[in-house]
């Protein structure tokens, strides 16, 4: 199997791949605009940018780059997912604690 075999899926999703890096980039300059904001800013730019590298090499990789070319835009894809992971990891940490402490809040006003 060639490269170009190999690529051809992530080559045919390079464009859906660099717009959600532009998205997430704006999101983060978005977000950059309030002051509160901009504390987690730097999280979807970083994203975005690590999607829009991925798109560039998926790319260069398939045009005859080759080998090592592909294994650096998986390894930004790896990179991009792992994040992702670890914040909607934190994001149900949050949501759990929050809604128990609604719960817990609840009933201390139902029992008084």
């Amino acid at each position: 199997m060639e490269m170009k075999d190999v690529a051809l899926p992530l080559y045919q999703a390079k464009g859906w791949i660099r717009f959600l890096g532009v998205m997430m980039i704006i999101v983060g300059a978005l977000y950059a605009v309030t002051i509160i904001g901009l504390l987690f800013a730097w999280l979807p730019i970083w994203l975005g940018v690590l999607l829009f590298q991925a798109s560039s090499r998926i790319e260069y990789a398939y045009e005859g780059g080759g080998a090592v070319s592909f294994m650096e835009s998986l390894q930004k894809l790896k990179t991009y997912f792992i994040i992702n992971g670890v914040v909607v990891l934190i994001s149900l940490i949050f949501v759990g604690v929050g809604a128990l402490a609604g719960i817990l809040g609840g009933l201390a006003g139902f029992m008084s």
